[in-house]
């Protein structure tokens, strides 16, 4: 506990260590009082203050990555980036397509994804994005669209898994395309989907 003066009035007040440094209103006089700071004394352990919500949900996705994918070859989260890691680099060995000649699509056998978590991470999703050629209705070369289906509470490696699934063709919308030449293929071609037809998901999640 705390214990100070108010310098208006002489009153004293004693206070959780947890009101260290803040400002308040003597309730005595109706002045402003600041509650010091703690200091070190003997046997006296300062509380470790409790890192912000969006460092305690970094530091908990980077552990759960660590295990969901550690031993599962059609997923690998191969770099990251930040303590704890903001910039992810996933590869995803998963059958997929990329533009070939002509426009016609090609199997495509490796794919890179950047996923960024913005300041605004967890209450908006991630900003991901192909570092490699990819042909599919809901992604772009700046964009893979997963916004629509994004809570804050939905955890990131579930996200990743969920890219894999777009990459194979389990997953994709032709309704509201960001490629509309693909959306037009994948409706054409919907006997040939998925591409990959693998579970994606580890046992883990």
């Amino acid at each position: 506990m705390i214990s100070f003066t108010c310098a208006g009035c002489g009153r004293v007040f004693t206070v959780p260590d947890a009101f260290a440094g803040r400002r308040a209103v003597c309730k005595a006089c109706g002045g402003a009082v600041n509650v010091p700071a703690l200091t070190a004394t003997p046997g006296h352990i300062a509380p470790l203050a409790k890192p912000p919500l969006r460092v305690r949900r970094l530091q908990a996705d980077a552990a759960q990555l660590a295990v969901v994918f550690r031993d599962f070859p059609p997923i690998k989260v191969c770099k990251s980036t930040g303590d704890p890691p903001d910039v992810y680099e996933v590869a995803y060995h998963v059958r997929g397509l990329e533009r070939g000649k002509k426009d016609k699509p090609v199997w495509r056998e490796e794919h890179r994804v950047e996923i960024r978590l913005t300041s605004d991470y967890p209450r908006l999703a991630p900003h991901c994005r192909m570092l490699t050629p990819i042909f599919h209705p809901n992604i772009d070369p700046t964009t893979i669209c997963v916004g629509d289906h994004w809570t804050a509470g939905e955890r990131l490696a579930n996200l990743i898994v969920r890219i894999g699934e777009m990459i194979a063709y389990q997953a994709y919308n032709i309704k509201s395309p960001l490629d509309a030449e693909a959306a037009m293929w994948a409706d054409l071609h919907t006997a040939e989907l998925p591409v990959d037809s693998r579970n994606l998901r580890p046992a883990e999640l």
